[in-house]
């Protein structure tokens, strides 16, 4: 995958770039490998140079002066790094400094706090279809996912099995996140029944053996490091009761995949429904992340059941969508989307199935899912699903 097939977009000025493990940041930032002053932090030796001596980037930086960007890969590992970046942010020699990361918890306080104002974020998501172009093919995609890292190994499968225990070892044990590594796997695997639902913590934990308290530092870590996002219920005007529960998701389909346990009492259509709208929502947030206009995603669901899998909402653009993962789609289908439309009529309501044709019945549009995924792009609005809005747009 050649860097320029990446929807994300650098910002001329200095950035965080977070993501997953695997998700290819430092081959999006390749490019620059040979104009840059650049400290990669999961090479042992630099890793022991820098946290043994932080300051040692002035020297790395005046060793090179005709260089104008400097790029720290996986920056959490040495926080006080963010000391001497600041440093030289202040200076006076015009750099830009790029600074990736896996994990946000270390970078929580500290000089990252006085960057905030002078770095921006970015976030670089798993592959996304149109990224992938013919190569994207959909059951691929809810078997593996998407993470670079496993759609390019040559064994994805054992890839797959491998990315959890990466989290479990480099990252949690490594840095000593939670005493008890046998408990955090138990909620691993707790909470992937949650995956696609709305989330109960007071049931995780309980499924898991583990406190109302130490379930919510588990599912803080997961989201620290970006193995996980939440997405809350749309209440602008609301003009039902609505629940206040927010919907979980790991943040591939295939990891997902991974830690779910199956057994013989688990049905097969079950869990790849879950994995399905997973991929969804994996590439909504990304598309919503990487286009130029501001978006945010929700989902909808009344106290009586009645739900919308997913709401696009930003300064132009409305979208309720709703995921099947049948082959046909029935009346029964639109319900929801119907009761969604009656209270927000500006809305463009969409639903997405495993079909092969596209439909339109009364003025809700029915499109596969293959079809959906491989026409959103982040700088494309006039997709069939995803299109501005015309008129006002609730407040």
């Amino acid at each position: 995958m050649e860097i320029d097939k990446r929807f994300l977009r650098a910002h001329t000025g200095s950035f965080f770039l977070f993501g997953p493990r695997g998700t290819g940041k430092s081959t999006w930032l390749r490019s620059l490998r040979d104009h840059a002053v650049w400290i990669d932090l999961l090479d042992p030796e630099t890793f022991r140079l820098f946290q043994a001596r932080p300051e040692r980037l002035v020297e790395r930086v005046a060793a090179q002066p005709f260089a104008v960007d400097v790029v720290i890969d996986e920056v959490q590992k040495v926080p006080a790094l963010l000391d001497v970046v600041h440093q030289l942010v202040e200076g006076d020699r015009p750099l830009r400094f790029i600074l990736t990361g896996s994990s946000a918890r270390k970078l929580r306080r500290g000089a990252a706090n006085l960057l905030a104002g002078r770095l921006t974020e970015l976030h670089m998501h798993p592959f996304m279809a149109a990224e992938l172009g013919l190569a994207f093919d959909l059951q691929r995609s809810l078997a593996v996912g998407l993470v670079p890292l496993v759609w390019r190994a040559v064994q994805p499968e054992n890839t797959l099995r491998a990315y959890a225990s990466l989290y479990l070892k480099e990252e949690v044990q490594a840095e000593a996140l939670v005493r008890d590594l046998g408990a955090f796997a138990r909620f691993l695997e707790a909470i992937s029944f949650s995956h696609g639902s709305l989330l109960n913590l007071a049931e995780v934990s309980r499924e898991c053996q583990v406190g109302r308290k130490t379930a919510e530092g588990y599912l803080e870590i997961l989201e620290d490091l970006l193995l996980s996002f939440r997405i809350p219920v749309f209440t602008r005007r609301a003009q039902r009761s609505l629940v206040a529960h927010d919907k979980f998701f790991f943040f591939d389909a295939g990891v997902y995949r991974s830690i779910r346990p199956t057994g013989p009492l688990d049905r097969p259509e079950e869990i790849e429904g879950m994995a399905l709208e997973g991929l969804i929502a994996q590439h909504l947030r990304a598309w919503a992340s990487y286009r130029s206009v501001p978006a945010e995603l929700y989902y909808w669901r009344t106290k009586s059941g009645s739900e919308v899998d997913f709401v696009l909402y930003g300064a132009d653009v409305f979208v309720a969508i709703e995921v099947k993962r049948s082959r046909n789609v029935h009346h029964t289908d639109l319900r929801a989307l119907k009761a969604f439309q009656a209270d927000y009529p500006q809305a463009n309501v969409c639903l997405l199935y495993m079909g092969t044709e596209e439909l339109k019945i009364g003025n809700i549009l029915c499109l596969p899912c293959g079809t959906f995924l491989k026409n959103l792009h982040p700088e494309n609005n006039q997709l069939m699903a995803v299109t501005p809005i015309q008129s006002g747009v609730a407040r």
